[in-house]
């Protein structure tokens, strides 16, 4: 998480007023409402981490992003008002000083902290893994307004496959298809036929960041396939029912 925030900031460091003004792929957003919702995000983890533990976690990473939709309403309305009279420096402040003060609390936490947050109690380690997903997600959507290429950190990159893998096969259990998103994970999904020794009949196979974009509702599922960003075999080998797994 913390190296995924630094590559934020030092994005956000640089923008310019213009910048601000640009359109994001995220419906009715500039990317002063996307930086707003980065530090308002950001914020959340000295928030949570400085109060009472919650009693036990009823949430893992996979959980947590399933559940996110329901506030997403909510997250819109902050970021606008965060920008309707914020200037582009305290925007920019902004995220550079929540990144310090939630890369803070997280080193110091206690790995068995319990965190309080709105949608459920989560393990700490659970929790940081979905600001990994949050980090590197609007990472890959501030790239794509700018026209820029995006500025990942291999390790949370790793940690959002795996956990909107997860999501995947949390939506949509089973062992007729299997997902591989070399080099970090390989899961089964998807009701029907169970797979049990060599070549699985359905095979779908793609990048990291494609994976993310498919899992987030950020490409859609046909287009991918049709570019050659997903490579999909097998009858049951589209996973179009299922995603995005986060919106």
């Amino acid at each position: 998480m913390s190296r995924q925030h630094a590559l934020i900031d030092a994005t956000v460091t640089q923008l310019s007023p213009q910048d601000l003004e640009l359109p994001t792929r995220l419906d009715g957003w500039r990317v002063a409402e996307l930086v707003a919702h980065v530090g308002l995000d950001m914020a959340a983890v000295p928030r949570y981490l400085s109060g009472a533990p919650g009693a036990h976690a009823e949430l893992d990473a996979a959980d947590y992003a399933l559940a996110c939709a329901a506030g997403a309403s909510g997250v819109d309305e902050r970021a606008r008002l965060m920008t309707e009279e914020a200037r582009p420096a305290e925007l920019r402040a902004l995220v550079h000083e929540r990144r310090i003060d939630a890369d803070q609390s997280a080193a110091t936490a206690m790995a068995s902290f319990v965190v309080p947050a709105r949608i459920g109690s989560i393990g700490l380690s659970d929790y940081l893994a979905t600001r990994c997903v949050e980090s590197t997600v609007h990472s890959l959507d501030l790239a794509a307004a700018l026209g820029r290429e995006p500025a990942l950190d291999g390790a949370a990159v790793a940690i959002s496959v795996k956990v909107l893998a997860a999501a995947l096969v949390r939506r949509a259990p089973g062992r007729s298809v299997e997902l591989r998103v070399p080099p970090h994970v390989a899961v089964q999904c998807v009701e029907g036929p169970r797979h049990t020794r060599g070549t699985p009949p359905n095979v779908v196979e793609t990048d990291p960041v494609t994976w993310l974009e498919l899992a987030t509702g950020r490409l859609d599922w046909s287009a991918a396939v049709g570019d050659g960003k997903v490579r999909a075999s097998g009858e049951r080998a589209d996973l179009t029912a299922y995603l995005p797994v986060l919106a």
